[in-house]
């Protein structure tokens, strides 16, 4: 299966390099670095190297406790970060500057591979979530590179996919030296699909050991500052389809509250243009975030239309909708918000984070809504109820704190096998 897996993906490849072009029409970063994507990443220094895969800008930002924690416990080491995504590649480079390696993670062709790891030679690679390679994960277990699977994740979704093509599964999890699940049901989906008991821990979510520098609160506190006092909410992560809801329970909430200001932004930089005439299509005046400006008094929408600012942006709102979660993508992080002490509302498709969003909702920490109504009577009686928003912050912020310690875990993990 493997070499049959290997052969669509030879094929296929140029339909690939065709979408990235045609992607990056919207985003001109896709056009660039195609070396690294088939495995001509830069030569690096030989010493002693630790590789993290993070695939996108959200795992980036999970992988920070990671990353810390591993200067911390193997301070001769180099850390290696790959991506997939350019917005991921920024990320990197906007979180770890040049305090880490950087390049894009190849597609998983055997040459390419093979190329890569003669180039990078790491010691060990932790991957980020759920990333199944199999010509990857057997060319590291060929040289010996132990592969460890964090923060692992699997949806009910993503198992019945997988299951389709367990052989090729089953093999590829043979080369994996452990799976850090994010929780048991995780653990139960990786054992249905050929895992190992052995290979398996239950080591928490790495998501709970979020922690907000001192800058980062000074910067939200200015910008909330130069907003005035306006009620705030944010729309976060939106993706197509939510855009419209959420306008929508803006302009029901501006008949009651006058001066409410939207933060919008969208998931995507390839959307802020298209959001951005929405909006002002909508009848809406819009201050974009690039403008480099604060909103004005008649500024109905403050576009969010820069990357690696929407942490600090949750900062500037007293109530957050967490995109993604209208449509059926899964949702995103809500401990984001909550960290800042922020009201948290939802749509109902959140089966990304499903034990993230039972612990909140067991302990009155986020409100779910299932449209534009729903979402305008929450945003309202959240802002006309501080007491209550309080309670459900604290609620939020107790979960947060209880489940901290998933980082140690998985680095405690690491140390024994190394």
């Amino acid at each position: 299966m493997r070499v049959l897996y290997s052969l669509i993906l030879y094929l296929i490849t140029p339909l690939v390099l065709a979408r990235l072009l045609l992607r990056s029409r919207a985003n001109p970063d896709y056009r660039h670095r195609w070396g690294e994507r088939l495995g001509w990443s830069p030569r690096l220094p030989a010493r002693p190297r630790l590789w993290v895969h993070a695939v996108s800008v959200g795992e980036v930002a999970a992988a920070a406790a990671l990353v810390a924690g591993l200067r911390r416990r193997f301070p001769g080491h180099a850390i290696l970060i790959t991506t997939t995504t350019p917005t991921g590649s920024a990320e990197v480079i906007r979180r770890f500057g040049n305090s880490v390696e950087h390049c894009y993670l190849p597609y998983d062709l055997p040459d390419g591979v093979a190329r890569f790891l003669a180039r990078v030679r790491p010691e060990r690679l932790l991957v980020m979530e759920t990333e199944l390679w199999p010509n990857l994960y057997r060319a590291c277990a060929r040289r010996g590179i132990p592969v460890m699977v964090v923060n692992a994740r699997l949806s009910a979704r993503s198992a019945r996919g997988y299951a389709r093509i367990r052989p090729l599964v089953r093999q590829t999890l043979a080369r994996v030296s452990g799976i850090a699940a994010r929780g048991e049901e995780d653990a139960r989906r990786f054992l249905a699909l050929g895992a190992r008991p052995d290979q398996v821990r239950v080591s928490g979510n790495i998501k709970y050991d979020l922690t907000l520098s001192d800058d980062l609160i000074r910067a939200a506190a200015t910008l909330r500052a130069q907003v005035g006092e306006r009620p705030v909410w944010i729309a976060a992560s939106t993706h197509p389809g939510e855009d419209e809801p959420v306008l929508a329970a803006h302009r029901s909430l501006l008949s009651r509250w006058p001066q409410a200001l939207l933060i919008l932004v969208p998931r995507h930089p390839e959307r802020f243009e298209a959001v951005a005439a929405l909006c002002r299509m909508q009848g809406f005046t819009v201050m974009r975030r690039s403008a480099g400006q604060p909103p004005r008094v008649g500024d109905a929408v403050w576009l969010g239309d820069t990357m690696g600012e929407l942490l600090g942006l949750y900062g500037v709102a007293s109530v957050a909708f967490v995109g993604g979660s209208l449509v059926p993508t899964g949702g995103h992080n809500p401990l984001e918000p909550a960290a800042h002490g922020v009201a948290v509302v939802t749509g109902p498709r959140v089966f990304n984070f499903t034990e993230v969003y039972q612990a909140l909702e067991q302990a009155g920490g986020v409100c779910r809504v299932a449209d534009a109504g729903g979402l305008a009577e929450a945003v309202s009686a959240l802002w006309a109820d501080p007491s209550a928003r309080r309670a459900m912050t604290t609620a939020a912020r107790r979960v947060l704190d209880e489940n901290r310690g998933a980082v140690e875990r998985v680095l405690d993990w690491v140390e024994q096998a190394s």
